[in-house]
């Protein structure tokens, strides 16, 4: 008989690179999570940043309020508090990769804040609903928001465990960022599925994630490692690069909760 498969934990990550939070239940929109990845750090061209440029980015970490959410830096313990959404604000071009969209510029003390804690001028931005962006090419299309391909990360804690068996040290799931964690089956079960439902939501399976610098950073500290892109890249690689976990796109709408049971 096939093994039992449930949703082990909802993750969101209202500012693109920063530290996520975890939640029992969550809505789905056009382009992925509620509130996840609608606000991004970028630099004084409009380009995106995240953690490979500053690894110090790790320390600011994002949980929920009643209207909004806090940051904090876990290195001195400051926060700044954040609304969910912006309804308006000067517009700015911006860019994900290749791709440039408009966005609203906040408060310009959220860009003190922000510069002062990374050392670095930046400001903030907000992906308002009339941008939009499509996802990364690949078997499954749809919106997505200010994530590096597709609105959805989807891993196995199975995959995870694996790992951690290896290592010297084990990790956590943080390090990877996903969305969406699966309990039950079997390692890197997760490379084989290309549509699955959680509950009554739907998802398509688009492509493994090619993982970078990211996975090595401590998500308290900052530092960097050699693991576990070290130890992947033994057994998870595929050309030059090292695979863990599979982005997806999901219906428009509907509700996933921890412990929905995952039909593969």
């Amino acid at each position: 008989m096939p093994m039992s498969l449930e949703l082990a934990s909802i993750h969101i990550h209202p500012v693109k690179s920063l530290g996520g939070f975890a939640v029992e239940e969550a809505q789905l929109t056009d382009r992925g999570l509620e509130h996840d990845r609608r606000w991004m750090l970028v630099d004084e061209q409009g380009s995106f940043m995240t953690q490979r440029e500053l690894a110090s980015m790790a320390c600011l970490h994002c949980s929920p309020l009643r209207n909004g959410f806090r940051v904090t830096d876990v290195r001195d313990g400051s926060t700044l508090d954040l609304p969910w959404a912006l309804v308006e604000g000067e517009r700015h071009k911006v860019s994900v990769w290749s791709d440039s969209l408009s966005a609203l510029h906040g408060d310009a003390a959220w860009d003190s804040w922000f510069s002062a804690h990374l050392e670095r001028p930046v400001r903030l931005v907000y992906m308002p609903d009339s941008s939009e962006r499509r996802s990364d090419e690949g078997n499954a299309k749809g919106l997505t928001s200010l994530s590096d391909a597709f609105p959805y990360l989807i891993t196995s804690q199975a995959s995870l465990d694996d790992l951690n068996a290896r290592l010297p040290s084990p990790i956590g799931m943080e390090r990877f960022r996903p969305n969406l964690v699966v309990a039950g089956g079997t390692p890197f079960q997760e490379d084989v599925w290309t549509e699955i439902t959680i509950g009554k939501v739907r998802f398509q399976l688009a492509r493994p994630c090619a993982r970078c610098v990211v996975i090595t950073t401590d998500q308290l500290s900052g530092e960097r490692s050699k693991e576990p892109l070290r130890t992947l890249a033994t057994y998870r690689s595929a050309g030059n690069k090292v695979m863990f976990g599979m982005n997806a796109v999901g219906d428009a709408d509907g509700c996933v909760r921890v412990g929905d049971l995952v039909h593969a």
